[in-house]
């Protein structure tokens, strides 16, 4: 397989030190089966495949769940785009960064003061134990499909609600079996199922989604 000489940068936050886990990713080294970003810990480490279909698949440690995240791309939006940034399910923190680096700066930054408020004083330590004793999904998996969807359905304009087209302002609420998207302006909102993974792909084939 050739690809063409192309590069982005990827970073992630590692859970055990707290360190920015930065590099530089070259189209050329995606022709091998794994790439792997590990942290000079040595506790974490975030990997990268390039998958049959020219898809990029990255499997991403959280801060806040057992299991790391796994998110799936076309090479074209990894290699191109000025900045990708990928959410952990259950907090919509983001926790995996691509793109210009100066642009990943300020996407970490953003990052670390959702974190802040989300812990809002508590320990990092308790919220990750909650998450384990909550088990609000039997599969994350499932949710990680129907979440990717959805940001990519918002960042092409392609969730409409009641409000003029472009100021929709929305939330995602993560249910038992199901994701509510919501317009917090004009509280129109769309749910949509979560509890199979039959449901969540059909979900993927989604170009539009109508709040009502």
């Amino acid at each position: 397989m050739i690809l063409n000489q192309k590069e982005t940068t990827v970073a992630y936050r590692c859970p055990h030190c707290g360190s920015t886990v930065v590099s530089f990713v070259g189209a050329f080294a995606l022709s091998a089966d794994m790439i792997r970003l590990k942290c000079p810990c040595g506790e974490s480490e975030l990997s990268i495949v390039y998958t049959a279909d020219q898809k990029v698949r990255l499997s991403v440690p959280c801060f806040l769940c057992p299991r790391p995240h796994t998110f799936l791309v076309s090479s074209r939006l990894f290699f191109s785009s000025e900045l990708l940034t990928f959410p952990c399910a259950y907090t919509g923190v983001d926790v995996c960064f691509v793109g210009k680096k100066p642009r990943i700066d300020e996407a970490l930054a953003a990052a670390d003061e959702e974190l802040r408020e989300l812990l809002d004083g508590a320990e990092l330590t308790e919220l990750s134990q909650n998450r384990e004793d909550e088990g609000v999904f039997s599969d994350p998996q499932i949710l990680d499909i129907v979440m990717y969807v959805i940001r990519e359905l918002q960042a092409e304009g392609e969730i409409q609600c009641r409000c003029p087209e472009g100021e929709g302002d929305y939330a995602v609420d993560i249910l038992e079996d199901r994701v509510r998207v919501e317009c917090k302006r004009c509280h129109a909102a769309a749910e949509i199922p979560a509890d199979s993974t039959v449901s969540a792909n059909a979900f993927l084939h989604c170009a539009h989604l109508d709040l009502t």
